[in-house]
């Protein structure tokens, strides 16, 4: 992709608000750069054209575009693109959505903080999404579940805020698995505050990710249109717990639209937060869920079949002696289990590498979960 092209890129995110399907179908057809210069040149959308003339003001484009990626790799982030070979192919899916005017098109760029490949480590991961005012047992209950999938080498996806997707987090966390944070504003902000140090956590372990670029604020309106990232990124949702009247509820709509397995954690009936689950389980034949295990026995084979598709891109790296997934399999010991960072000291790699190369060798059926660790698999 072309800096002009990368430029077009970051400076339309920052001027037009994600999700825009006239704009999708606009950079699909003629690309950032043709794009921008149309809706610059009022030769495109009335409403677009005036939106981005009218933020841009007297600035430079193309320049206003090299600065937010200057700024962007200042505080440890990068721009992707759908043409870049990272991007997540899920993502697309959003354009099935029969939408004209919910911002429910699919992104036309990724901010990125964490060094992991977003594309890899989201081929088999689940969003975790829920209230904010969590009860002690929604959180206990969403921290288990997380962890248990980390455990079991699955991404752990969610966003952020107080309650339920804090502990979802912070259970991935704690079993040493990835996990990605999709905001609703820039990627160098620690928003909610509290969560600053959490959020700083998964741009070293994991990934924290955002449509708008560096500085850009939270808000109202932008957490609507963040939900249905959210869904589409990963292999299906799950509610822990939730009000009758919730954004995690636009999260689950998003991602049966979709055709993502929607599933929900039954609580207390004494409860408020347990009338979301209740009524997802109840009204949207959502698949009642009280494990890892039953969450993976319902999105499983739906991970193994995008993780098919995915792999075609990659599909000789182990077979390179040069590669990383090569020499990570290669500092496996012969007949036992190793951490993470065992192995990274074996293969010369850091741990937070390690952590996003395991995903795809646990796809591949090359190594499995251990007590210990990780272990190879053994020949049939």
């Amino acid at each position: 992709m072309s800096h002009r092209e990368r430029c077009a890129a970051a400076v339309l995110s920052e001027l037009i608000e994600p999700g825009q399907l006239e704009l999708y179908a606009l950079v699909v057809e003629h690309g950032a750069a043709a794009t921008l210069d149309r809706l610059l040149a009022a030769a495109g959308s009335v409403q677009l054209s005036r939106t981005a003339i009218a933020k841009l003001g007297r600035r430079d484009a193309y320049a206003r575009g090299a600065e937010l990626i200057d700024q962007a790799q200042r505080c440890g982030a990068r721009l992707l693109t759908p043409q870049d070979a990272q991007w997540p192919q899920q993502l697309t899916d959003l354009a099935s959505l029969s939408c004209d005017d919910c911002a429910a098109a699919p992104p036309i760029a990724l901010w990125l903080r964490g060094e992991l490949p977003l594309r890899d480590v989201c081929q088999r991961s689940v969003s975790i999404v829920g209230a904010r005012a969590a009860t002690s047992y929604g959180m206990h209950a969403t921290t288990e579940l997380a962890a248990g999938l980390a455990r079991r080498g699955w991404t752990v996806i969610s966003g952020a805020a107080y309650g339920v997707d804090g502990a979802a987090h912070r259970g991935a966390l704690a079993a040493e698995g990835a996990t990605v944070a999709v905001l609703a504003c820039g990627v160098d902000r620690a928003y909610p505050a509290g969560h600053a140090r959490l959020l700083q956590r998964i741009s070293e372990t994991g990934l924290v990710i955002s449509e708008w670029p560096p500085a850009s604020m939270p808000l109202r309106h932008r957490f609507l249109i963040r939900n249905r990232v959210i869904a589409a990124l990963g292999r299906g949702v799950v509610v822990t717990e939730a009000a009758r009247r919730s954004g995690s509820r636009v999260t689950a709509r998003r991602a049966q639209e979709l055709g993502r397995p929607v599933m929900a954690l039954p609580g207390p009936v004494t409860s408020a937060m347990s009338v979301g689950p209740h009524e997802l389980i109840r009204d949207w034949q959502a698949t009642l869920v009280t494990s890892a295990a039953d969450v993976i026995a319902e999105v499983g084979s739906l991970g193994d079949v995008f993780a098919e598709q995915a792999e075609s891109g990659h599909a000789d790296a182990c077979n390179d002696p040069d590669s990383q997934h090569a020499r990570l399999l290669k500092a496996f010991p012969a007949r036992q289990a190793a951490s993470v960072e065992q192995l990274a000291a074996s293969c010369r790699m850091t741990p937070r590498q390690v952590r996003g190369i395991l995903p795809d060798l646990i796809m591949r059926r090359l190594i499995v979960n251990h007590p210990d660790g990780f272990a190879r698999t053994t020949p049939s």
